[in-house]
């Protein structure tokens, strides 16, 4: 069925053709189409049983936008390449894996918006990493176990969607996606984050929640959100202190002594590697302690001020567990003054909603 549709998302033209086939009970590809191919600026297939995207589709020169979701489809023929001008590529719930992806979507130059959710994909596809004008990618409900380092290539992506796969950590290369403004990474099986993250300075929007995370990297308080999920982590089901401890070498407590008493010693008088260790030491997050540490530390979860709004479990390092005076959560901090219940609220906010 043709129809004339405004449709100024994705063109200066006022009126262009849309073929709307969903829900036409198909089998196979509308190849009685093909007789006006070049007409035809936006299609949609959708909702139908229809297997495979076969090579016919490259005579669609003009598409802008293709809806291909909800058929049964296994396979994309590769002269999907040659659609030039294709800005939105809908294809979630198929039967797609990576195989079935054909190397010729890097060819997709326009492509702005790509959306291959609900599929059986086990990785994130490479082509995409070729098309530097995507702005918005989604990739949900698949398997995928990791997130490849050329996502940096992406500098124009503005909306990431990694949801409901099975992600454990994330690549440096993740926060150097300047331009990104939502990154959803729920229900998947994070252990931790990258500090890199702090870098994306227009992100407004991060889901994590359904995952393994029990702290957050400092660096993430730096971030001007506004939306932020964190339920069901062990870092909000949790709200208890663990500190971690095991007793120092004697090769750290004399290091400590020399550092702390301020022992003076000069690389000509000591082995190579005892003074490379000596100068590794690292000094006590505790303003109160002048100790340092070098391996031996204590893991400590302080919850502490997110932009003055809210409150988050952060992991810091202390020299000793004497630099903890309450061993119990505190849920005020030095620097305010709120009461118990208001700093609970504004924690209910950002990690139980």
């Amino acid at each position: 069925m043709a129809s004339n549709v405004s449709d100024n998302d994705f063109s200066g033209e006022q009126y262009e053709v849309l073929e709307d086939l969903s829900y036409s009970d198909l089998d196979v590809f509308p190849e009685f189409l093909l007789e006006r191919s070049t007409e035809v600026k936006h299609l949609q297939i959708d909702h139908n049983r229809i297997s495979i995207l076969p090579r016919c589709v490259g005579q669609f020169r003009n598409l802008i936008s293709l809806d291909i979701s909800n058929n049964q489809m296994t396979y994309i023929s590769g002269e999907i390449g040659q659609l030039s001008l294709l800005r939105c590529l809908t294809a979630k719930n198929n039967l797609f894996d990576n195989e079935a992806l054909p190397k010729e979507l890097d060819q997709l130059v326009s492509l702005q918006s790509i959306n291959l959710s609900g599929n059986q994909l086990t990785e994130f596809p490479m082509q995409l990493t070729e098309l530097r004008n995507l702005k918005c990618i989604h990739l949900g409900g698949n398997v995928i176990d990791h997130v490849p380092r050329e996502i940096e290539s992406l500098q124009s992506l503005e909306i990431l969607y990694l949801g409901g796969n099975r992600l454990e950590e994330l690549p440096y290369e993740m926060g150097l996606l300047s331009s990104l403004v939502a990154l959803i990474l729920c229900d998947n099986k994070l252990l931790s984050l990258p500090s890199s993250l702090s870098r994306l300075r227009r992100l407004q929007s991060l889901s994590l929640h359904n995952n393994q995370l029990s702290t957050l990297p400092p660096e993430i308080v730096t971030l001007d959100l506004t939306e932020l999920s964190l339920r069901n982590n062990p870092l909000v089901m949790r709200f208890v202190e663990e500190m971690v401890f095991q007793p120092p070498t004697l090769l750290e407590l004399a290091g400590r002594t020399v550092k702390t008493r301020r022992v003076p010693y000069m690389e000509e008088d000591l082995p190579r590697n005892l003074f490379e260790y000596l100068n590794s030491a690292h000094s006590c997050v505790n303003p109160k302690c002048k100790g340092v540490y070098f391996t031996q530390r204590v893991e400590h979860v302080k919850f502490v001020d997110f932009c003055g709004k809210y409150r988050l479990p952060l992991m810091e390092y202390l020299c000793s567990p004497r630099c903890v005076s309450n061993p119990a959560i505190a849920y005020s901090s030095e620097s305010e003054s709120e009461d118990e219940g208001m700093v609970e609220t504004k924690m209910r906010r950002v990690l139980l909603g």
